[in-house]
């Protein structure tokens, strides 16, 4: 699902801080918490609300403000309709609750994920046809 929020309805003393447009993009992510070279802690949540600057997601348990964090989510879009994307996404934990985690956005990267084909169909398999 995806939802842009429009903050120019709100009067100016309930406006946000935030200068990033927000988008409600509500999917499945996996997050790994980063110790130097090593995989402190891994979990799985769900991402409410991204910009260019940041993102909001749920988490398991509370994750350590300032450590650096990779987040993986399908994208909802397709390349050219038919590829699917998946997003990755580096940066810092800003902020946590019991209800999730804010990470700051340090550099992002859109990966293909493969198509996948019916059986048979691949490009460059044989296909047997019977009469």
């Amino acid at each position: 699902m995806i939802e842009i929020q429009d903050d120019s309805i709100l009067r100016s003393s309930e406006r946000e801080r935030r200068n990033k447009r927000r988008f409600q993009i509500e999917q499945e992510v996996r997050y790994k918490m980063l110790y130097g070279q090593r995989i402190a802690e891994t979990g799985n949540g769900k991402t409410m609300n991204i910009s260019s600057g940041g993102v909001w997601f749920t988490t398991e348990s509370m994750l350590t403000t300032g450590m650096p964090v990779e987040l993986s989510l399908t994208w909802p879009v397709l390349l050219n309709d038919n590829c699917p994307m998946k997003l990755m996404i580096y940066g810092c934990v800003v902020r946590s609750n019991e209800r999730g985690a804010a990470v700051a956005i340090e550099r992002y990267e859109f990966r293909t994920q493969g198509r996948n084909f019916p059986p048979g169909t691949q490009p460059g398999a044989e296909v047997q046809l019977t009469n």
